[in-house]
């Protein structure tokens, strides 16, 4: 459903795909970590992680929005749920963007 709705919004979703942290390199294990600016988690799963420690200090934040893959119902009411989480999201990065992403 969230590949629905990103492809009727016009987002291309080419390349890209949710990561763990593993993917990023790993302390300890002769891969270098990734530099990186900012991270952001979205899932209580990730929150409730020890984060690695990144190089760089980078902003960190973890945005609450409830997991819409939880929603139970009909196919109709959860596209609207999706819909929902989907512009409470584009919501907080406008927001974030426009306080210029600080912690």
């Amino acid at each position: 459903m969230a590949l629905e709705i990103l492809t009727d919004r016009n987002i291309s979703i080419e390349g890209y795909h949710s990561k763990n942290w593993d993917m990023f390199g790993q302390q300890n294990s002769g891969t270098p970590m990734a530099e990186m600016d900012y991270i952001v988690t979205v899932c209580d799963n990730a929150a409730g992680e020890a984060c690695p420690i990144w190089p760089g200090h980078p902003v960190t934040h973890h945005w609450p929005f409830p997991d819409p893959a939880k929603f139970s119902g009909d196919r109709v009411s959860a596209r609207q749920y999706f819909e929902k989480i989907f512009d409470m999201i584009i919501k907080k990065i406008n927001d974030e963007i426009s306080a210029g992403l600080t912690k």
